[in-house]
């Protein structure tokens, strides 16, 4: 019982470290907002932005604590950053058309 209670600490300690995280890179665009007009976010774009660095996050947490090797975790962890730069490309400028696409 202990054991569980420990366990479930440290995964509430992680994700509270990813949040927090998650929370001081979304204040770059919001700051960039206050400096600059270049930057235009909307509530539903820090949304999104926490959503997709939370599952990124999440999964690279995952990763890390159930892979075995080093050379698999680098390869897991490397799909799921590419992947992350890819949507995040798409949903800023629209590399490949997508209706949901950027301006």
């Amino acid at each position: 019982m202990v054991l569980c209670i420990e366990l479930n600490a440290m995964k509430i300690k992680s994700f509270l470290k990813l949040l927090i995280g998650v929370i001081l890179l979304l204040f770059i665009p919001l700051i960039g907002m206050q400096l600059s007009n270049e930057v235009n976010w909307s509530l539903f774009d820090f949304i999104v932005a926490a959503f997709l660095l939370l599952i990124s996050g999440s999964l690279i947490w995952l990763i890390i604590n159930k892979a075995k090797t080093k050379k698999t975790k680098f390869l897991f962890v490397g799909f799921v950053l590419f992947l992350l730069i890819i949507v995040w490309a798409e949903l800023a400028v629209g590399l490949f058309g997508n209706p949901f696409a950027g301006s």
